[in-house]
């Protein structure tokens, strides 16, 4: 039986700690003994949680022994508990004690604050990587991906991806078949890559101050096939293409070009994902043009090639 131990806080995101753990004990019940989940906290009192209380199993002075999976969760007390010097030295000793270290979302922070980072590249909540970097210089931190893994220590994006990553851990533990079962139980369609970019088009910009900009935000990825240069964007919303370019960035936080080429690279990944269409069909469809074009923006954007990318959900559905 491999151990989880789960580091809450006051003010911890709770389906950081419950996501995982349902991924944890889920395994366990399909090919048991499988693991034994436990939360630990600063002390053992009730936890206030952003949406609803827990119950930590006991607090961090009477977790000892061996660990397999240590995690720290994330939240919106994370800014706290990053200052709280005895948790950081109990996560600093429990990860020594342990096989693996994780964290969910914002505990990405605790890890950080632990020394536990320094030269490693890490991810977190896309709205608080630039924090990540800012404050923690030392640490590798990478914007996009579901999750990362360097060294033996893993870090996840906001919240649903801590499921995410506990579902590859099952995979490495118990094999890809216990995995994918898993997955079905939960009702989790997919099970994203950590490659996968972590938030969408839409999500990753802003929405424009000003009415024809926020609807060309919206009519752009439902005609993707169409001429989305600069100058013809521009005619669409009745501006000079010098000041729809300023405008456009100013407001979306993103080049037009930019976000033209996330809105596509977005849809081609969807479509890669769902069905069996040729890559050339797509690459036509979402405006590429050609399949070495959507390849090289493939690569900026997700680090992978397009053929990379299907491949591991087709791997995923043989087994």
């Amino acid at each position: 039986m491999r151990r989880v131990v789960i580091i809450a806080f006051q003010g911890v995101q709770p389906l950081d700690v419950v996501g995982p753990a349902e991924v944890f004990n889920t395994a366990a019940r399909i090919k048991p003994p499988g693991y034994a989940v436990e939360v630990v906290a600063p002390t053992a009192e009730p936890i206030r949680a952003s949406s609803v209380s827990l119950a930590p199993d006991r607090a961090i002075a009477g977790c000892r022994g061996s660990i397999d999976t240590l995690i720290c969760a994330g939240g919106t007390g994370v800014r706290e508990a990053a200052k709280d010097e005895r948790l950081i030295r109990w996560i600093r000793s429990a990860a020594k004690r342990s096989r693996r270290t994780a964290s969910v979302c914002t505990g990405a922070f605790l890890l950080a604050q632990a020394g536990l980072l320094n030269g490693r590249k890490a991810t977190t909540h896309w709205s608080a990587c630039a924090a990540l970097k800012r404050r923690y210089p030392q640490v590798q931190v990478e914007p996009d991906p579901i999750f990362v893994e360097d060294g033996g220590v893993y870090t996840s994006a906001g919240v649903t991806a801590g499921m995410d990553l506990a579902l590859a851990l099952v995979d490495q533990d118990l094999g890809r078949e216990v995995a994918l079962e898993v997955a079905r139980w939960l009702v989790l369609f997919l099970r994203r890559p950590g490659g996968q970019s972590q938030f969408s088009a839409q999500l990753a910009a802003q929405a424009a101050e000003r009415e024809p900009l926020r609807e060309l935000q919206a009519w752009i990825p439902d005609n993707l096939d169409a001429d989305l240069s600069v100058p013809a964007l521009a005619r669409r919303v009745a501006m000079s293409e010098r000041n729809f370019a300023r405008a456009f960035r100013r407001e979306v936080g993103m080049t037009p070009a930019a976000y033209v080429e996330t809105s596509r690279v977005e849809s081609a990944r969807i479509a890669l994902e769902s069905g069996g269409e040729p890559v050339d069909g797509i690459a036509r469809r979402t405006g590429f043009g050609t399949v070495e074009t959507m390849r090289r923006a493939f690569r900026r954007r997700l680090g992978v090639s397009p053929g990379d990318y299907r491949n591991r959900f087709n791997r995923q559905e043989a087994a």
